[in-house]
């Protein structure tokens, strides 16, 4: 039989989630800041929706407002009355014809553009305001980068113009902190720059500030600090130079064999070492901070806590009444009418979802305070396993709701500000039969190696014993596991001789 195309048809079944489904999880799952942008996406989109703002919160969570301003209930959980209103059930009425509402709304908007047209007339400042101003700029400070660093130096060198390219060739193959990440056959195959120009030039710029860029790796970068202050023999120079691997590892005795000085020496070495910079281009790394907002609170109430959500933070949306009065008024274009209903269903799904996602996120952070109160007295010595699974049980929701509305969330405890997921952690079992977490283990092998001799280090051998005389029985590679997330060295590397 020959190959060939053909059609055929086949019945299946699958779940497809719908779009205002999508949109719903995606509010759930994303932090304040995320939903902040989604928000305001929706609000560009959606000309039936406004958000209220500043005294406007305050009167409709007060229930002074009147009419659709003023929420049924007090109950933060439950959307406010602008969310209740139905289009199709909503009686008709009195008002203007459609022309005339739409020329109301032309003769608003004019207004206001007249309005700030007039105030943002350019005004004609003094001689003293426009010196302040000018030092304001002047007080402004970019950040250097070190590329631009480097270029400026190669402008003020001693290569000749037709090397200058090269160099900014070479440049522009260093990584953030200095290092030439990119072979010299690799730069010469993707530009047909010869080898030994690219090589010539680099020499060039290892003699550039700061000290120790323009490194292949960290032995070079050692090696020309050193020779930058004219220390080439001295014997930390040559355990750079010559025992590198031993010095990563930190065999003194075998470096002290090597190089036939004292280990007493050596480790003076070694601290004249430890003062150089093993990342040149650290200082011109941009700085920022980043800044968690939490979205869940716990304070002591007595002796019980209570547990609130962030929702000063969060957008407030209503639907705008002028679209409401259009809607119920007579003689309106179907086709219009029909576009005006589906803005105002979607933004009351939008208002909903918002509701439903801080009635979420607060029930999670009351069952969580609830199963994890010792850690809110205690702290971490007393954090107990936890599943999703349990507190989807609890709530009513799948354990993958759970995961998105604890996902890039933070809660502020009496014990500091913690991911809403470290509170998730599985757990074992001690030979009282009580259940600890892993991460009270995890602090427990962390004070462990925070108390030992530095000259005797404990071994993961020795941690394991002491964590089963305290009736916690684990597995030599689990606690060397715990060690490696605590970015912990093994005993050989620790060792202070």
């Amino acid at each position: 039989m020959g190959q060939g195309l053909s059609l055929s048809h086949r019945l299946t079944q699958s779940m497809v989630l719908s779009p205002q489904l999508q949109q719903s999880l995606a509010l759930l799952q994303a932090p304040t800041l995320e939903l902040k942008a989604l928000v305001q996406q929706e609000l560009q989109q959606n000309p039936v929706l406004e958000e209220v703002m500043g005294e406007e919160i305050e009167v409709r969570e007060s229930g002074e407002g009147e009419g659709d301003d003023a929420p049924d209930s007090h109950d933060p959980t439950e959307p406010p009355a602008d969310v209740n209103f139905d289009p199709a059930t909503e009686k008709p009425e009195p008002a203007d014809d459609f022309q005339a509402e739409f020329d109301k709304l032309v003769q608003v908007d004019q207004e206001w553009r007249d309005h700030f047209a007039q105030t943002n007339l350019p005004m004609r400042a003094s001689a003293e305001d426009e010196e302040k101003r000018q030092f304001m700029f002047d007080s402004l400070v970019a950040s250097t980068s070190l590329a631009e660093v480097l270029l400026e130096q190669v402008r003020e060198s001693e290569l000749p113009e037709e090397h200058r390219s090269v160099a900014e060739l070479v440049i522009g193959n260093l990584d953030e902190y200095g290092y030439l990440k990119a072979t010299i056959e690799e730069i010469t195959g993707s530009t047909s720059v010869p080898g030994e120009l690219i090589f010539q030039v680099l020499k060039v710029i290892q003699t550039f500030d700061p000290v120790g860029v323009g490194a292949r790796d960290l032995r070079e970068c050692l090696l020309l600090q050193f020779e930058r202050v004219g220390e080439t023999d001295s014997l930390a120079y040559r355990i750079v130079r010559d025992h590198m691997e031993a010095l990563g590892k930190r065999r003194i005795p075998e470096i002290s064999r090597g190089t036939g000085h004292p280990v007493e020496e050596v480790q003076q070495a070694l601290l004249r070492i430890a003062r150089l910079e093993p990342r040149p281009g650290r200082a011109f790394l941009a700085v920022t901070d980043q800044y968690v907002t939490p979205e869940v609170f716990v304070v002591r109430n007595g002796d019980d806590f209570a547990v609130s959500t962030a929702n000063e933070h969060i957008p407030h949306l209503r639907i705008s009444n002028v679209y409401k009065d259009l809607m119920s008024g007579g003689g309106n274009d179907a086709e219009v009418k029909n576009y005006i209903r589906e803005k105002i269903r979607a933004g009351k799904f939008l208002i909903k979802s918002l509701h439903q996602r801080q009635a979420t996120i607060l029930s999670i952070g009351k069952e969580i305070v609830k199963r994890q109160s010792e850690f809110m007295d205690k702290g971490v010595a007393y954090l107990k396993p936890l599943t999703m699974v349990q507190v989807a049980e609890v709530v009513g929701v799948h354990e993958t709701t759970i995961s998105r509305g604890v996902s890039g969330k933070y809660m502020q405890t009496p014990q500091g500000i913690f991911e809403m997921k470290y509170f998730f952690t599985a757990g074992l079992q001690t030979a009282s039969g009580t259940d600890v977490s892993n991460t009270s283990v995890k602090d427990m092998v962390a004070e462990i190696f925070k108390g030992e001799n530095a000259s005797k280090p404990l071994s993961d051998m020795e941690v394991m014993a002491m964590l089963k005389a305290k009736g916690i029985v684990i597995a030599r590679r689990t606690v060397a596991k715990y060690r490696g997330e605590l970015n912990i060295l093994p005993s050989n590397l620790r060792k202070v001789y």
